[in-house]
């Protein structure tokens, strides 16, 4: 398969899931911010989740929800916001039209006119409108499953999808702990009780997380659910899984692991399969994730040298959020 169509779908498939985890992340801190009886801020941990706060203190003057929204939906500065993703699948998507299916194209194509015909959003975006992106989004992803052949291609959507999600599911449980842990006093109140509910409705994890535990939701029993479940299609393990999978069937077993991604991608996997939440906790939960995301920037470096011809002009996964003093 020719590197740059292999990289037009990795990159394809990575901008649709960035749209979608954004919108998931804005639909549910726009519903905290609706509930002025929570004494919850529920936007600037927005930036930290999607590793962009230098970027918006170089670009935006204020920590204000305007500006945050601006900056996340339709900044034109910021390479990772809903409209340059979106712009940046449609071009992936225009360079190999060949390659996809008609129903795929023509979707990708109404979601991006439909924003671009919109008038500059002012304020904060309303329910509906996130629920219409984060929808498409999955329409995309269902019109992809029935429509694209189960080749190569489809592999490196795979991997451009599950790298994205595993880096944001980690990242909002990071926020988490480091960002909005609230004081002793606090801890099990009202309002961590909530956060807690945020982390996972934003990682669309809720009701799976409720109906697999069926116990009261606990910091504890929150990450092991994001971070471990082999279940749940957003957890880290069950990405590591599937990064895994289609590896395999991009180079045979008894290929891949003579190869340093190979090597990598078998570590990851095995690093995350045989452990428990208790040895997370006593290594460090942040540390874990960052070294996690230390591991999906050097996947993503590798996939860069052995399969694609040249690095796309994208930022890669940011490293962790940084421990504040």
């Amino acid at each position: 398969m020719l590197g740059r169509v292999a990289e037009s779908l990795y990159w394809m498939f990575r901008n649709i899931e960035r749209i979608e985890n954004l919108s998931r992340f804005l639909e549910v801190s726009s519903a905290m911010d609706l509930d002025s009886g929570m004494a919850v801020e529920p936007w600037t941990p927005l930036i930290d989740a999607c590793g962009d706060r230098e970027l918006f203190q170089l670009v935006k003057g204020s920590f204000s929800a305007e500006e945050i929204v601006d900056f996340l939906v339709q900044s034109k500065n910021n390479p990772s916001s809903i409209r340059s993703c979106l712009n940046l699948a449609r071009e992936n998507a225009r360079q190999i039209r060949e390659v996809l299916s008609n129903e795929m194209w023509e979707h990708l194509n109404t979601m991006y006119w439909r924003l671009k015909n919109e008038r500059p959003m002012t304020g904060l975006p309303s329910q509906e409108w996130l629920l219409r992106v984060r929808q498409d989004c999955q329409l995309f992803y269902g019109i992809a499953d029935v429509c694209f052949s189960r080749g190569l291609g489809w592999q490196f959507c795979q991997l451009g999808r599950l790298v994205e999600r595993a880096d944001k599911t980690a990242r909002i449980l990071d926020v988490k702990y480091f960002l909005l842990l609230p004081h002793e006093e606090t801890v099990g109140g009202v309002v961590d009780q909530l956060q807690w509910i945020t982390v996972l409705k934003t990682a669309g994890g809720y009701q799976m997380f409720r109906q697999s535990r069926q116990l009261s939701i606990t910091p504890k029993g929150v990450a092991q659910f994001l971070l471990l479940d082999p279940n749940f299609p957003r957890s880290v393990r069950f990405c590591l899984d599937g990064i895994h999978q289609s590896l395999s069937k991009i180079d045979p077993p008894q290929d891949a692991s003579e190869k340093p991604l190979g090597r990598h991608v078998g570590m990851m996997q095995a690093r995350w399969t045989y452990t428990d939440i208790a040895e997370i906790i006593e290594y460090g939960l942040h540390e874990s994730i960052d070294r996690l995301q230390q591991d999906l920037n050097g996947l993503h470096n590798q996939l860069e040298r052995v399969y694609f011809q040249t690095p796309q002009s994208f930022p890669s996964p940011r490293s962790s959020i940084q421990r504040t003093s």
